[in-house]
């Protein structure tokens, strides 16, 4: 069995970084960190009353931003093998880019199941001819 979380407008932590990245137009791989920090964080104090479950997950999140804005702000970068500075953004971007395709997918196949349950059931055709040739053939037998 699978914990689902479902507050009143968002599913979870990445559903409300994709909002606030649509809502103010930013672009996904180059995030202000600072913003969305301030703005989840204070999502999070807005929370009425606080499923430890739910909450957790959201604090979470809000403390991996503000991992990543602290680290945007020491002078030292990080570097990869070809001595590249590694953006500490880029895995938060890759997990709303991940997540964002997976939302998309989802609208997909709702409708795919609404179309589905709108289609009639077929059971067991075999049963159900055996059924009426059954029905039919003790009809014939009666009326002789």
């Amino acid at each position: 069995m699978s914990f689902e979380i479902k507050l009143p407008l968002f599913e979870g932590p990445f559903d409300l970084l994709l909002f606030f990245i649509e809502r103010d137009e930013l672009d996904i791989h180059d995030i202000p960190i600072s913003t969305i920090t301030n703005d989840f964080v204070g999502y999070i104090r807005q929370l009425e009353t606080m499923n430890m479950e739910v909450a957790s997950e959201f604090i979470l999140t809000a403390a991996t931003l503000m991992r990543i804005k602290a680290k945007m702000l020491l002078p030292r970068f990080e570097k990869d093998e070809e001595g590249n500075e590694i953006d500490p953004r880029l895995e938060l971007v890759q997990h709303l880019l991940e997540y964002k395709r997976y939302k998309e997918v989802l609208g997909d196949l709702s409708l795919l199941e609404d179309v589905r349950l709108q289609q009639e059931q077929r059971g067991n055709t075999d049963a159900e001819l055996s059924k009426i040739a059954a029905r039919h053939s003790w009809s014939m037998s009666s009326k002789t």
